[in-house]
């Protein structure tokens, strides 16, 4: 074997490694954020006819009444589809597909936990009058999460997908009030949840998978 082709695998088996084995690291200043939207949501959350929340729920219902589209609820699963069909066609991702796959459902059953019991908890009605179950947005949160999850896996990357993926989180959160079925304390609330939960899938994820393979190949 020559030396070219030698060094062609050392660096491919250097790639391999990066690829499954590069944790992300708990950052403090990086709760602010998700812990800060949060809280705005919960100083939003007044019932009282002249809250905020209930006045920009007035103004949709002024100006656009009829508005109702499906979109949110797909666009809140495209980051996480970006992430794997991205990877798929060797955009490679921050983290192979099975720490991968393991960090997305440790996050979403965080995020379906805490979502399912805050609204339980806070039982509050729909803009729109359906159910008792506003706070917080459940489609906001899973827009944020995964948008959260492209951006930790391409973000370092691709410098510009940030912010395509918290802009498409954020639509979500504008199609649940323009549809009339959340408030901006219900959407700002389901924002923070969706970031924390995913931040912390990942600064707690331990790499068990693969490790076995890691280790050979040193």
């Amino acid at each position: 074997m020559n030396l070219f082709a030698q060094r062609m695998i050392m660096d491919a088996h250097r790639e391999e490694r990066l690829y499954l084995q590069n944790p992300v690291k708990f950052n403090r200043n990086q709760l602010y954020l998700p812990l800060g939207v949060m809280i705005g949501g919960l100083l939003a959350n007044g019932n009282g006819p002249e809250s905020f929340k209930m006045e920009i729920a007035e103004e949709r219902n002024e100006h656009f009444p009829n508005f109702h589209t499906h979109v949110d609820d797909y666009l809140q699963y495209a980051p996480i589809a970006t992430v794997y069909t991205m990877d798929a066609y060797g955009y490679k991702a921050r983290h192979d597909f099975v720490n991968r796959s393991a960090i997305l459902l440790k996050g979403e059953l965080l995020l379906s936990g805490i979502v399912f019991a805050s609204k339980s908890t806070f039982h509050n009605l729909r803009p729109d009058g359906s159910t008792y179950n506003s706070f917080p947005s459940g489609h906001t949160a899973q827009a944020f999460a995964a948008a959260t999850f492209l951006t930790e896996e391409y973000g370092s990357t691709y410098k510009w997908m940030p912010y395509v993926a918290y802009a498409a989180a954020s639509s979500v959160g504008g199609l649940r009030m323009a549809n009339n079925r959340h408030y901006i304390s219900d959407v700002l609330m389901g924002a923070g949840i969706g970031i924390l939960t995913m931040k912390l899938a990942y600064w707690t994820h331990h790499f068990k998978w693969n490790k076995k393979r890691h280790l050979n190949e040193n």
